[in-house]
């Protein structure tokens, strides 16, 4: 099976979650970047890639990677790239996007039309014919620009990873699904212990949660662009993988995993996403304000992406929701708590000073991962 290189977009500073994940499906790392991960793989790598990873947003092919600084430069590069290998003479292909960063070559209309361009010269040259209807199936197509390093890619998923399909409703400041399963990786939470989301909005946390816990395929529900690339990815192998996809689900797994809000309406919605992503018998969701936290469980983990008041007219009300948030998680001696805000006076008002601050991005907002680390519990006792 032909092998090509394939590009993992993630969340900036969230690539060593995305190595592990992509690890433990068995691909080795060939390149590491700022936001992205390239492996080698085959048709079955997309497949499984698409269908399995949490912390990716896309699955890109890699088409070609090489340097220009001049349109002329790049219109002959990628009239270079073998674009017969992936699309047949009917495929629609445009360039759905073009973005360009410390570059000499930097407007995204005359990128995406020289690219054009050039891919229709190599095609008419391969399959000997001057017009295309371009009637077929979408091959569309993403290139990057770098510091003069262009990087030209097939986009395998059409729309991104993090659309699980759970999802038609969300609350005021939502937390993409991909960053919400990263975050929670980040920690060292597994599904045999207590997670508690103190202020869930549309359930992203949990739900993630009860799907690592439960060993659901984020992708197994949803559709790729790429199934539709039967000319050089078999059908078959989209229907292998869901196949084992779904005979990996452990419904039966034990968990304790419970969402709160202040909210009645936004816990609606929370349960109504979480009966699509099939999890609902997985999570408890409760209306609850903050000031009623609490559990009588040791060693457990608070994953949360709490208020943050991006509104003026809500920024009064912050000090009051962290010093309540802070009394109650400081009555839980032994837990850990980890908050994506961008709240600067968070450590002031839980009481406490972060173990560590993780700079992320949620969307265009500047955030902190803060992580309050509680004691490890004891090491379980082996049975004889």
């Amino acid at each position: 099976m032909k092998r090509f290189p394939i590009i993992l977009p993630c969340h900036f500073g969230l690539e060593a979650v995305l190595k592990r994940e992509l690890y433990d499906l068995g691909y080795e790392t060939t390149r590491v970047e700022d936001g992205r991960i390239t492996i080698e793989g085959d048709a079955d790598a997309v497949c499984r890639t698409n269908i399995f990873l949490r912390t990716a947003e896309r699955v890109l092919i890699c088409v070609g990677r090489f340097r220009a600084v001049t349109y002329d430069e790049l219109f002959e590069a990628i009239k270079a790239c073998p674009w017969e290998e992936f699309i047949p003479a009917n495929g629609k292909f445009w360039v759905t996007k073009a973005s360009s960063v410390n570059s000499k070559l930097f407007s995204p209309s005359d990128i995406q039309s020289i690219a054009k361009k050039a891919m229709v010269e190599r095609l008419k040259q391969h399959y000997d014919i001057e017009w295309f209807a371009e009637d077929g199936v979408a091959y569309p197509i993403r290139i990057f620009i770098n510091k003069d390093e262009v990087t030209v890619c097939l986009d395998t998923t059409g729309d991104s990873l993090h659309k699980r399909g759970y999802r038609t409703q969300a609350g005021k400041a939502p937390i993409s699904e991909t960053l919400a399963a990263a975050l929670i990786m980040l920690t060292p939470w597994h599904g045999d212990r207590v997670l508690v989301d103190p202020f869930c909005g549309s359930g992203t946390f949990a739900i993630e949660a009860a799907m690592i816990a439960a060993n659901i395929a984020p992708g197994m529900n949803r559709k790729f662009t790429a199934m539709e690339w039967d000319n050089f990815i078999e059908p078959a192998l989209w229907d292998e993988n869901i196949e084992e996809a779904r005979d990996n689900i452990d419904y039966d797994v034990k968990t304790d995993i419970q969402a709160y809000d202040i909210d009645g309406q936004v816990i609606r919605i929370a349960k109504e996403n979480a009966k699509r992503a099939g999890v609902d018998e997985l999570i408890h969701f409760q209306q609850r304000e903050v000031k009623d936290l609490s559990h009588g469980g040791k060693y457990g983990f608070i994953i949360s992406n709490p208020p943050y008041g991006e509104r003026l007219e809500e920024k009064d009300t912050l000090p009051a929701i962290y010093s309540a948030f802070g009394e109650r998680f400081m009555a839980l001696d032994s837990w850990s708590a980890y908050l994506i805000t961008s709240y600067e006076d968070t450590e002031k008002y839980v009481g406490r000073k972060a173990d560590k601050v993780r700079k992320i991005y949620n969307g265009m907002i500047k955030t902190g991962y803060y992580q309050f680390l509680g004691p490890k519990p004891p090491k379980r006792k082996k049975e004889d």
